[in-house]
């Protein structure tokens, strides 16, 4: 489970309206709802639970290092710049996070937020943050769970 690089104070994800502060073994990353509780404004985004990362190799060696570090989901709010302003302005307490759909892969995670993404009609209107969809998902990669 992951639960390293958590505020306490931060305001917990919710998933079927539990509170969440440790992630399914298998999860890569979430699909997520934030919303504003003022005018009802919400955003839909993915999350990646780790992240890959490398370091250059060791002297003599030519392979970089590869490693995985824990994300900060946990205190995560978005991307979106209006979203990241409302936040600043009101406050985080007057924001609701919801964990919509645990992914078992990165493919599965861009895949389900575009979907989430269209279905909802995110750039045809006010009511979300979303200002841009972008997504490449390869069919065999998602089909291989």
């Amino acid at each position: 489970s992951i639960t390293e690089g958590s505020d306490p104070m931060s305001k917990d994800w919710t998933y079927l309206n539990k509170p969440i502060t440790v992630l399914p073994e298998d999860c890569v990353g979430f699909v997520y709802e934030i919303t504003n509780t003022t005018n009802g404004r919400k955003y839909i985004g993915k999350k990646l639970a780790r992240f890959r990362r490398s370091r250059k190799p060791l002297k003599g060696r030519i392979n970089k290092r590869r490693f995985t570090v824990v994300s900060d989901w946990k205190d995560y709010y978005g991307s979106s710049n209006a979203l990241l302003e409302d936040i600043d302005k009101i406050g985080k307490d007057k924001f609701k996070r919801e964990i919509l759909f645990y992914c078992k892969n990165r493919a599965e995670c861009n895949y389900v937020e575009a979907r989430e993404q269209f279905a909802r009609k995110v750039l045809e209107t006010d009511r979300y943050y979303n200002g841009h969809i972008r997504v490449r998902v390869h069919k065999q990669v998602l089909s291989k769970k």
